[in-house]
């Protein structure tokens, strides 16, 4: 999956899911050292220490809501090197509800567009200049194929993937001729911890959005990330959309009791 020796990453929303899986991949591949960031301290200090016991690699955890700011900003006073790496992995993010959007609680529409949107700009705010500096980089925003194509009850997380999309393209033209690459990762549906969270802890509903069919695993989408990454310097991908086989479009899935 290419060689990442020598190369320092941060990973955010690294508790689970898509975070985990790409954390872990990172691990396995070889980089010099990784810093993952989560809400979770428990777990991801646990997450941590497996990984750098399984495979030998320095792992720092930090306890970190990347959607507020004060947290963002007194971190990098009290840790300045802490965002300089090699390559950023905007994963954290989250969809609330399935409610139309004339009944969407308010609540919910904060947290997708802080976390989302606001999350992804404070840590690419925080990252960039260290890339700057050093004259390379790689930024991988974690989008969705909602960030292309909407569905009912999902139309404010749409919108907020809708923004990685045009944030991704924005800030590859920002940073022309700088050296640093930017991707845009956009899956499909994926069996993470994302539905339960979406249903508020109702593992029926959950369970329900994966049955009789075959979903993404989140190592699939972590394999791609770093196929993204371990392109030569000259070569970026700037947008990839991943659906897994059973799934033709947004709200067209095939599925099959076993």
């Amino acid at each position: 999956m290419g060689d990442f020796d020598g190369k320092r990453i941060l990973v955010t929303g690294a508790t689970s899911g898509i975070g985990a899986a790409t954390a872990e991949a990172f691990c396995r591949a070889g980089c010099a050292e990784l810093i993952v960031v989560g809400r979770r301290e428990d777990l991801l200090q646990e997450k941590a220490k497996a990984w750098s016991d399984k495979y030998g690699c320095d792992v720092a955890a930090v306890v970190l809501d990347v959607g507020s700011r004060p947290d963002i900003e007194g971190i990098t006073v009290d840790h300045p090197n802490l965002f300089d790496v090699d390559i950023l992995v905007n994963n954290a993010g989250l969809a609330l509800g399935r409610d139309p959007l004339q009944e969407g609680e308010l609540d919910d529409w904060e947290a997708m567009v802080q976390t989302n949107v606001m999350g992804l700009l404070y840590m690419t705010r925080a990252v960039v200049p260290h890339m700057l500096q050093k004259g390379s980089g790689h930024i991988v925003n974690l989008g969705s194929v909602a960030g292309r194509w909407t569905y009912p009850g999902g139309g404010v997380y749409a919108a907020t993937k809708a923004a990685v999309v045009k944030l991704t393209e924005g800030l590859r033209m920002d940073l022309l001729g700088k050296n640093i690459r930017v991707t845009n990762i956009e899956p499909g549906m994926v069996e993470t911890e994302f539905s339960l969270v979406r249903h508020k802890g109702d593992a029926a509903k959950a369970k329900a959005v994966y049955a009789d069919t075959r979903p993404l695993r989140p190592e699939d989408v972590a394999d791609t990330i770093l196929w993204a990454c371990s392109r030569p310097p000259h070569v970026n991908v700037q947008e990839l959309v991943l659906y897994p086989t059973d799934q033709a479009h947004v709200g067209q899935v095939h599925r099959a009791p076993n």
